[in-house]
């Protein structure tokens, strides 16, 4: 059956015909390709950067926060706007502005540059993930959608899995600045293929609420900023400010905001389903951005193992995160979401225990396993989560879905982060603390999606 666009292109509502889908889900691919390995290259390098352009640990992790604040920012705007739109138009967009921003961190002079430029990174970032899982609805019919969901894990989990392998190889070699410009191939060709290949969706017979968009980019600008000044021990009254200034952004944005199609999609969580998911998904993301950022630090400073053998070791985490989400989509298509993400999440808090034995004398083989338990853990947890959340909303909200999926992600990614900024704020080796805190994260997510074999 096809529906008619306003752009007056055909659309199959149950998915593309083989062939186009083959090239659309190659762009899908090589758009969060980049924009995942971007992310796992940028935490393996933070403490050359650190050096290089003499600002602390501490300062370092605007790196990371800038990126990821940016991009979470801009999810439900563009999420909302692709119902309007078009999801292949933001998608396209996201890519452009990705590229072009790449160059400019790659040009980058110092931490204030270099943070600048990640901002525009994230914007573009957030117009590839804001439609991502939205596109793969339209791209698969209902009946693959878990496998097709898998098969992006295994795609960010091999992103993941190259980022420090590239990163710890291209810092043997050069700077820091050439980590950034592998992006500028791979978001070209996306471009092109893309432009050629991505199906067209049903819009939505309204106009874009900029308001409401305004007001929902300040309300989660200031939101994870006060996150951020709390990770970065700006004071009390900082952080006072800014709580105020978060509530009212909120309590606008909730008082004009349509509420047929709500700019911030809180009537999505009326659904129990969905509300569990996206707990579980903020939980597990917390634990995992918290380990990700404290570990370059933990390997390198306190082991005193080089950037490119940390690389290495660290590339079994996002290995194991990825062959196992291909299979984990399959079964989710047949086995409840909420024990199959349940037994990932219990067995990802055994391997941030694990990590507390590591020291000095730990091989290199039994590190990489415990990483890799860690992997098995969250891909088990992640595919079955996505697609219990995308399947749970209206097949026309599949873009608020989608934006707050990346949102609870993103969310749950900058209280990580911010949290390990504290800590190595207050402390010279804050790792088992941190270590404890995450996989109590991971016991709490656990909890969570258990809780929902109830529906």
């Amino acid at each position: 059956m096809h529906v008619q666009t306003r752009s007056g292109a055909p659309h199959d509502a149950d998915g593309l015909p083989p062939r186009q889908r083959f090239l659309a889900i190659a762009t899908v691919v090589l758009g969060i390709t980049i924009a995942v390995l971007d992310g796992s290259i940028a935490n393996l390098a933070l403490p050359s950067m650190a050096a290089d352009l003499k600002a602390s640990d501490a300062d370092a992790i605007w790196v990371i926060n800038s990126y990821q604040i940016a991009m979470a920012v801009c999810l439900l705007p563009l999420a909302s706007l692709g119902e309007v739109v078009g999801y292949r138009r933001v998608y396209l967009g996201g890519l452009f502005l990705f590229t072009l921003a790449s160059l400019a961190c790659a040009a980058s002079n110092d931490m204030l540059q270099l943070s600048l430029a990640r901002v525009l990174q994230g914007l573009g970032a957030a117009g590839i993930l804001s439609v991502n899982t939205a596109l793969i609805r339209f791209i698969y019919p209902a009946r693959l959608l878990g496998r097709a969901i898998g098969y992006n894990a295994l795609v960010a989990g091999t992103g993941n899995a190259l980022g420090p392998t590239v990163a710890g190889f291209i810092l043997h070699l050069a700077s820091w600045h050439w980590l950034f410009l592998i992006n500028i191939p791979l978001g070209l060709l996306a471009l092109v293929v893309g432009n050629k290949a991505l199906p067209t969706n049903p819009l939505a017979p309204r106009r874009f609420d900029r308001q409401s968009a305004l007001l929902c980019m300040c309300f989660i600008g200031l939101l994870l900023y006060t996150i951020d000044a709390v990770g970065h021990l700006q004071g009390v009254w900082v952080v006072a400010g800014c709580a105020v200034l978060t509530g009212l952004s909120l309590f606008l944005l909730l008082k004009l905001q349509s509420s047929s199609a709500p700019m911030l999609p809180l009537d999505l969580l009326r659904i129990p389903l969905f509300a569990l998911s996206i707990g579980t998904s903020f939980c597990s993301f917390a634990a995992q951005m918290a380990v990700f950022v404290m570990l370059p630090f933990m390997l390198q400073n306190y082991l005193g193992i080089s950037a490119a053998r940390a690389g290495l070791l660290l590339t079994a985490w996002p290995i194991a995160v990825a062959l196992t989400g291909v299979v984990a989509g399959k079964l989710s298509d047949r086995i409840a979401a909420g024990l199959l993400g349940g037994i990932g999440l219990g067995v990802m808090c055994l391997g941030l225990l694990s990590l507390l034995t590591i020291d000095h004398g730990t091989p290199d083989g039994l590190m990489a396993l415990q990483f890799a338990i860690c992997g098995f853990g969250f891909g088990l947890f992640q595919s079955p989560n996505n697609r219990t959340m995308i399947s749970a909303a209206p097949r026309e909200r599949t873009g608020g879905a989608s934006g707050m999926l990346g949102t609870a992600r993103l969310t749950g990614q900058t209280v990580g982060a911010s949290v390990v900024a504290m800590l190595l704020a207050s402390s010279d080796a804050p790792y088992a603390l941190v270590l404890c805190c995450t996989a109590g994260l991971a016991a709490l997510a656990c909890a969570v999606s258990l809780t929902r074999l109830r529906y």
